[in-house]
Order: C-alpha cells, then structure tokens, then sequence
C-alpha cells in the first residue's frame, strides 16, 4: 500500500516527503516526523498496518503515532489550519478496535486493494486542482512501473529488489515523464 501511496502522490503532481528520506542517525525519527508534518500541507495516514508482529505478539502502532501528531499540529498551530489530512483503513470502521478515540473521523476505506487507495489518495490531492490523471489511469501506470521496475532499475545501473526509498521514487517519477 505505501508503494502505492507514493506513486499517486508522484503521479499527482506533488512530492512525496518521509522519514524514510532522510538518513541521519543524529536525528531522532520522531524529530523528523515533526518537521515534516509542520513543512506539508497535506497529510496522508494510512492505518492497516497496525497488526500483530510474529516475533512480539504485539501490534505496531506507528501510523496510529504519526496520525495523531498530524491532528494534534492541526489543532494548535495556527500554521496548521491549513493542513489537510487522509485516513485511510482496509475497512471503514476497523479502527474503532485499536483507536476508539478517532471516531467521528472520516476514514477511507481501500479493502487493502492498490486500485482503491490510488483512487483514495488521488481524489484527496485533486481537490481545487486540475489536470491530475484520472484513478483507473493512475492504477494502469502504477501496474506498468511495477512490471517495469527491474528493467528500469537495471537500467539505471540498480537492482529492484536493492531500491532505497529516494531511488524507487526517483525511478517513479522517471517512468512517469517517459511514458506519458
């Protein structure tokens, strides 16, 4: 799902920011997650990785985290009026078993298919813009980077499989100015 976060994000015109982007081990990742909430408008939250790990037995509740530190930006900083938020969920109500405290949130639910969440993600960015591909042509273009992808990294003298975060976007972004 977050490949598919990403790649609609790029498709859509804007660029994708993460923790994943910047690599420093001075840093730490909560630190990051602050200042690049505080530097976007937009916000995307997609909660259907909070499952039970194998090895633990217990749930990873990161996204839940980030989300709330999206909400709790957008409601004191003045800065912050401004900020869109998505929350997304593989089923509409799922979240009330794990989060309770986010009812009355409109979630969007994707059913863990990537046509769904393109089609979530691209509706959330398109509002007030214009000339952003349509859903289903989003979807054709995710599915032909991805059959593309280990061509396209080998051509780029990379293996697919060793793609940093920075990279597989950098090749997304190529693959969407060279086949459009």
């Amino acid at each position: 799902m977050f490949d598919a976060i990403c790649f609609t994000v790029v498709a859509c015109g804007f660029r994708v920011r993460s923790a994943l982007e910047m690599i420093d081990s001075s840093e730490l990742r909560l630190d990051k997650i602050y200042k690049l909430i505080e530097a976007c408008d937009h916000s995307i939250h997609d909660l259907s990785r909070v499952e039970l790990d194998d090895g633990s037995g217990l749930p990873r509740f990161n996204m839940p985290i980030e989300l709330g530190i999206a909400l709790g930006f957008k409601r004191f900083s003045k800065r912050a009026i401004a900020l869109r938020v998505l929350v997304m969920d593989s089923d509409k109500f799922r979240y009330q078993k794990f989060a309770s405290d986010l009812a009355g949130l409109d979630i969007s639910a994707h059913e863990n298919k990537s046509d769904l969440v393109i089609a979530r993600v691209r509706h959330f960015l398109s509002a007030g813009r214009s000339g952003i591909p349509s859903p289903s042509v989003i979807s054709e273009d995710y599915g032909k980077f991805e059959l593309a992808l280990p061509e396209t990294a080998l051509a780029h003298s990379q293996t697919a499989t060793e793609l940093t975060y920075i990279e597989r976007l950098r090749l997304a972004d190529f693959f969407l100015s060279t086949s459009r």
